[in-house]
């Protein structure tokens, strides 16, 4: 069979790579074509395009590039037609894939939605354009299970992807040494994988550095960007290590983070390192995202716990001042510390083992071939 896979960011593009390994286990003979990255071009996809054409954020952000995204768009539905795959795998990143998913719903090509689109956080009648156009959706967080049932839309729940890679995860024991890192405690800044949430949020990362001079900062970078950002963002600070695609690495010897909100905070927590969660976007984006938003958190640790057990610096919070005394609060000795890590031990297990991955992969099969 062949399947036509599309996400549209760097955390799609890995759990897209897992998921081909899956399907591939339990298909064999199955054949890939991919909207992606490296990874799911590593797993075995065709990749069409990279989806460092398709990674805008905010609302702002994509009204300035509404003549790209509707290329994009067009591209896909035109080469999803000529190639007529057995199904369509569709991988969050909701704007985009719900309009595929009711191109390809029109033409007949049955569509598998893996990772619901939040809209459990805003617009949630969204819930009844998926229903109507995904015939199944596998989610990866429990209570998106009861949440769809309002809506008598039955799913798969799947379990987490995330802890598929972490537990497959295994530190570089000369990392440090790799990078030049030196013996001081290290304290690690991830500003995220899209130009706009780096550009707005390494810059007040940065701010806190001269305020912890006992700690080495290290900002982890992504190679889907140019270089030349980090180097024009870090023009005070040349002296600042980036270290490339290793965010693991980093966490696993970091005392402390400072997280861009977004898949990474999860990464983050089940990884056991304390964090700050930073939030920024356009002034355009923040006024309209705030009206939406009909959850109490930003970040999946504090939604899935349903308390704030990491801080989120949100916007006009997000001061050096309000992160100097939060960062402070999580590092070793700190007030927050030890009882951040207990609720990390809560969380690891609401969000389970390993495993999602072929889960969802079995089940895909198992649906096609009935």
């Amino acid at each position: 069979m062949t399947y036509y896979l599309i996400a549209g960011e760097r955390s799609g593009d890995l759990h897209g790579g897992n998921l081909i390994k899956a399907i591939h286990h339990h298909d064999p003979d199955a054949r890939f074509r991919a909207w992606g990255g490296e990874q799911m071009e590593e797993a075995g996809a065709t990749l069409v395009r990279h989806y460092r054409s398709m990674a805008f954020m905010g609302f702002l952000e994509v009204v300035q590039n509404l003549g790209t995204i509707r290329r994009n768009l067009r591209d896909c539905q035109r080469d999803l037609l000529n190639t007529r795959p057995d199904v369509l795998i569709l991988i969050d990143y909701a704007g985009f894939n719900l309009r595929m998913a009711g191109f390809a719903k029109k033409h007949g090509i049955p569509v598998f939605y893996y990772i619901s689109p939040k809209v459990w956080a805003w617009n949630q009648k969204r819930a009844l354009k998926i229903k109507a156009v995904v015939d199944r959706l596998f989610v990866i967080f429990p209570f998106e299970v009861a949440f769809y049932q309002q809506y008598a839309y039955p799913v798969d729940y799947v379990g987490n992807p995330l802890m598929d890679a972490i537990a497959a995860f295994r530190p570089d024991p000369v990392f440090r040494q790799k990078n030049k890192l030196g013996d001081k405690p290290i304290i690690a800044l991830l500003p995220g994988s899209r130009h706009q949430e780096v550009s707005m949020l390494l810059p007040a990362m940065l701010e806190t550095v001269r305020h912890f001079p006992n700690h080495q900062f290290v900002v982890s970078g992504v190679s889907n960007l140019p270089k030349s950002l980090y180097e024009t963002l870090l023009k005070n600070a040349p002296d600042l290590p980036v270290v490339t695609d290793a965010a693991y690495d980093l966490l696993a010897v970091a005392d402390a983070a400072l997280v861009t909100s977004g898949t990474a905070t999860l990464e983050t927590a089940l990884l056991n390192v304390p964090e700050v969660v930073c939030y920024k976007m356009s002034w355009v984006t923040f006024q309209v995202a705030s009206r939406l938003i009909a959850v109490p958190f930003i970040s999946l640790v504090n939604l899935i716990l349903g308390r704030e057990a990491v801080k989120e610096l949100k916007q006009y919070e997000l001061t050096t001042e309000r992160l100097v005394d939060e960062l402070t609060k999580i590092l070793p000795g700190g007030s927050d510390h030890e009882r951040q890590r207990a609720d990390y031990a809560e969380l690891r297990e609401k969000v389970g083992g390993a495993g999602a991955s072929d889960r969802a992969g079995e089940l895909m099969v198992k649906y096609l071939r009935n």
